[in-house]
């Protein structure tokens, strides 16, 4: 599988694991990355809560982020009124839900990165991401 096809597929069952949780509701974004409007890859909310969520399938046990991805979802979520995350998928791990400004900087600086041990620590499962009395901040 392809790694358009395996981020389409992430993207695909983070939307069913909102859907499938009956308090959420959450669609794909088509296009998004594709264009010069920054969109997120998947749109979920409830009754009080909406997440504009940047989606990454990984193989390696670290995901590199461009600056403009990061800026894009800030400045989406700002706009829209939701709240930025990135989903990271490590594979057979699992997904881990990130702030971006959780997000650690590269050695050279002018890259974003997310490894395994990271978002392991930090991160988010899944189940804790849509805890209604989740803390900003």
């Amino acid at each position: 599988m392809g790694q358009k096809n395996k981020g389409s597929a992430a993207e695909r069952e983070l939307v069913h694991m909102f859907n499938d949780t009956k308090l959420w509701g959450a669609i794909r974004v088509a296009g998004s990355g594709l264009t010069a409007d920054p969109n997120p890859d998947v749109l979920a909310g409830n009754s009080s809560r909406k997440l504009a969520i940047e989606c990454k399938a990984v193989k390696a046990s670290s995901k590199y982020l461009y600056p403009d991805e990061v800026q894009q979802i800030l400045d989406f979520s700002s706009r829209f009124g939701a709240e930025a995350w990135f989903g990271i998928k490590f594979n057979n791990k699992g997904w881990f839900f990130l702030r971006p400004e959780q997000l650690n900087k590269s050695k050279s600086n002018n890259m974003h990165v997310v490894t395994f041990e990271l978002a392991n620590t930090i991160g988010l499962k899944f189940s804790d991401l849509i805890k209604e009395e989740l803390k900003n901040g």
